[in-house]
């Protein structure tokens, strides 16, 4: 029987910033700072809280690949979330012949890549039209870079338009941006991650860099890494608009990021709480569809070697 993949990180290593980008400043001098919980808590009572992740299901066959993808927002409610979901089924095909008797069926050199393109799109799309006014929403995955960049960006800016207030958290790279423009760092870890859990205590965040593409100076982010648990940390980002606004009160948004860490409590899934439920109604909507069964009566052949893992 074959076997689809679901519930796979979207992996984009290979869609990071591009190398000609640069280090431009610090925004806070150099250093760590300590987080309050209970100021996060505060805050997670006194604010409208949103937060998205997906969930991917892949089918590789002869004729081509499928990706069925489940892009879930969730917004906090009294005492419940409320979830929005989005469906997505995609199958690329390098065969002119075959993707030209179906509109439901894509042309692909590289459906590696041209699934990763259709994924933002359809993200921007339900978060721009489902994120509620002057909310915070909490965003898995990084302000993406390479040819996707702009999307994201633009994303960011249909949001601010409405108030709200993007975050979007990275857990697992291998990027070394500070650490491959501080002299005294230089050479000296493997990642900025590596750097960032040795140099953070539990409960502290470093201070904040701005990074700027070398090529396209609008494609610009502000992140640091926060460390909650004697685990590998995790990186933050904003774009630059979405600093300015809110730099007033960045410690209040770093102190509920903190707190919702807190709030999962799981470490061997040291994630936003809120990114954690919205992950759990995304799996839970993939499991609607067999998908499996659906592909096979389409016809589809599996793969002898069907990847292991989506994306």
């Amino acid at each position: 029987m074959p076997t689809t993949h679901a519930d796979q990180e979207i992996d984009f290593s290979g869609l990071s910033y591009p190398q000609e980008g640069a280090l431009v400043s610090y925004i806070e001098d150099f250093g760590k700072f300590e987080l309050d919980s209970k100021k996060g808590e505060t805050t997670c009572s006194s604010v409208l809280l949103c937060a998205y992740d997906e969930s991917v299901n892949k089918f590789e066959g002869l004729e081509g690949a499928a990706y069925l993808t489940s892009h879930s927002l969730i917004i906090h409610g009294l005492q419940d979330y409320i979830p929005v979901c989005l469906l997505t089924f995609y199958f690329y095909t390098r065969s002119l012949s075959i993707s030209k008797n179906s509109n439901y069926i894509k042309y692909s050199k590289e459906p590696d890549v041209d699934s990763k393109k259709d994924y933002i799109y359809d993200r921007r799309k339900l978060l721009s039209e489902n994120v509620p006014e002057n909310s915070i929403v909490l965003i898995d995955g990084p302000i993406i870079g390479g040819n996707m960049a702009t999307a994201t960006i633009d994303l960011n800016k249909q949001l601010s338009s409405k108030g709200a207030v993007p975050i979007c958290f990275v857990k697992n790279s291998s990027s070394n941006m500070v650490t491959d423009n501080i002299a005294e760092l230089r050479g000296r870890y493997n990642s900025d991650m590596h750097w960032a859990y040795g140099f953070l205590r539990p409960g502290e965040r470093t201070n904040l860099f701005k990074y700027t593409d070398g090529v396209n100076p609008n494609l610009t982010k502000v992140f640091c890494y926060v460390k909650a648990f004697d685990v590998s940390p995790q990186r933050i980002e904003l774009d630059l608009t979405t600093y300015s606004r809110h730099a007033g009160n960045i410690d209040d948004l770093f102190d509920l990021v903190y707190y919702l860490l807190l709030a999962q409590g799981d470490l061997r899934n040291p994630q936003i709480r809120s990114i954690a439920i919205a992950e759990k109604y995304a799996r839970a909507t993939l499991k609607l569809i067999n998908f499996e069964q659906m592909m096979i009566d389409l016809g589809i052949t599996p793969t002898m070697n069907q990847e292991r893992f989506a994306w």
